[in-house]
């Protein structure tokens, strides 16, 4: 589905992002990690044209995302809370949402049904702007918007962010049905890193704008990715 080649962004002189070559099939469940600065937000961004890489291409089926866009209606994504329509209320922005994507009332109505538990009474009916929710509720209507149109590639940068505990297991929960049900292809990005190995089938350590370690998810794996971050965290305290 995705193929990566020579794909590299500096920002003031510092590499962002290199990565040579990176090839992503089709169903697969991603999951990214790495410390701050890592690299993942600029990864996700140069996936979906909205930076310009310094070299290289991604390609979505064979077609350059920088040259065309008929890939954007197969993709969705929620990168933060700069993607709302802040002066929309949630309704009205699902609506919006819905008709970019060709979707009519009733499908749309019907897909947030799927997602009342998560919703919590808390989003719709609630007769105020998104600009006035809760970092965790606009969490919450981005992802679910997002996940709404059911695309073939669907990004989510942090979406455990600002959510609380049970809402966390919740979209832990809808990612890897939506993988299943669909087989979309789902790349998320988490500081979050039980969530992220317990739902991802492969996945990508970035650090400093490199890929480290590229692998399948396996118990092996999960402990090597455990033992990086706790000897980063040490070296950190020793420093």
């Amino acid at each position: 589905m995705l193929k990566i080649s020579n794909l590299r962004k500096q920002f003031a002189g510092k590499i962002a992002l290199d990565i040579p070559e990176m090839s992503i099939e089709k169903g697969t469940l991603l999951g990214l990690v790495g410390n701050n600065g890592a690299g993942k937000t600029t990864f996700f961004r140069l996936l979906l044209d909205l930076l310009k890489a310094d070299s290289g291409n991604v390609l979505f089926y064979g077609e350059d995302v920088s040259r065309t866009e008929t890939w954007k209606q197969r993709t969705a994504s929620f990168i933060d809370n700069r993607f709302l329509i802040e002066f929309l209320t949630p309704e009205e922005y699902f609506s919006f949402v819905g008709e970019t994507y060709k979707l009519d009332k009733e499908t749309v109505d019907g897909r947030l049904r799927s997602f009342s538990q998560f919703m919590n009474n808390e989003i719709l009916g609630q007769k105020k702007y998104i600009r006035n929710f809760s970092a965790g509720n606009k969490q919450k209507i981005g992802i679910m918007a997002a996940m709404m149109v059911r695309p073939e590639l669907l990004i989510l940068d942090e979406p455990f962010n600002f959510l609380d505990p049970s809402s966390q297991i919740e979209i832990r929960d809808m990612i890897r049905q939506l993988n299943e049900d669909t087989g979309a292809t789902i790349l998320i990005s988490s500081h979050n890193l039980n969530y992220t190995t317990d739902i991802s089938t492969r996945l990508v350590l970035l650090e400093r704008g490199y890929v480290q370690k590229d692998c399948t998810r396996s118990p092996e794996t999960i402990e090597e990715l455990n033992r990086y971050f706790v000897e980063q965290a040490n070296s950190q305290t020793n420093d």
